[in-house]
């Protein structure tokens, strides 16, 4: 790896962890930018699953203010994405990769429409506020567990299709839905670390650049994402979504 890939990695990893904190998708920076500079698709997809997740850390820390009150709740959502995060792992290191590259853009792109049409959906489903509490968490951990089984797969827009889902549940602004998201996704990251560390082809050279980098830019997209009204929070996460699934589906048929 030479210096002109390292800076290529580092502006990619500052990218992303700024990404991953307002919306998601920050994966569609890394993993080109790692497959860019060389490294085979299973290798890239694994390094950058490792080197996202301090990210995700730093996200947790720059919003812990919005997950006050929400502790409980997201603590019990936790053995949820554990569990599926280790099911996604096992999914990508046994099986082809080709298969769920045709399913992941359809994920995506239905994740965004959710959030986009979620107050729509809300009048089918119920609002939250109505919702019983065991509805609300039997959704919730079928929620979770589907999108962690997708992030330990392949993760990128893994915050899309969390803050869709929860937001159609949580009868809370964007900003606090954003914080349990983040808490959600640095699971899934960290369950991802462990798995492939043991398992998977990691490169530990990228991985060494893209990890600062993507701690610096989660800290720093958690701070801007508690600042924006619900409603423009919204639609950034929105016009990310659509975009990476958009891309996703160009890159999967073509």
């Amino acid at each position: 790896m030479d210096l002109l890939h390292a800076v290529l990695l580092l502006a990619a990893g500052l990218a992303a962890g700024f990404m991953n904190a307002i919306a998601g998708g920050g994966s569609l920076i890394t993993f080109p930018a790692l497959l860019g500079v060389g490294l085979p698709a299973v290798p890239a997809n694994v390094s950058n699953s490792v080197a996202v997740c301090p990210g995700y850390f730093a996200a947790v820390y720059g919003s812990r203010k919005e997950l006050r009150g929400q502790e409980r709740r997201t603590l019990l959502l936790l053995p949820v994405a554990v569990g599926g995060a280790i099911a996604g792992c096992v999914l990508l290191l046994i099986t082809p990769e080709a298969a769920f590259d045709m399913v992941v853009p359809f994920l995506v792109l239905g994740a965004t429409a959710v959030l986009a049409f979620q107050d729509q959906l809300r009048r089918v489903v119920g609002h939250p506020a109505r919702i019983s509490l065991t509805r609300q968490r039997a959704m919730l951990y079928g929620i979770v567990g589907v999108g962690s089984v997708y992030g330990g797969y392949f993760g990128a827009a893994l915050g899309v299709l969390f803050v869709a889902g929860l937001a159609l549940v949580l009868d809370e602004n964007m900003a606090r839905v954003t914080a349990v998201k983040n808490v959600l996704s640095a699971t899934v990251g960290v369950t991802t670390v462990v798995v492939f560390a043991l398992f998977g082809p990691v490169n530990w050279a990228t991985v060494a650049v893209l990890a600062p980098a993507a701690l610096v830019g989660g800290y720093v997209g958690a701070r801007l994402a508690r600042r924006l009204p619900s409603k423009v929070l919204k639609a950034v996460i929105v016009v990310f979504g659509t975009g990476i699934g958009l891309y996703l589906l160009v890159h999967a048929f073509v």
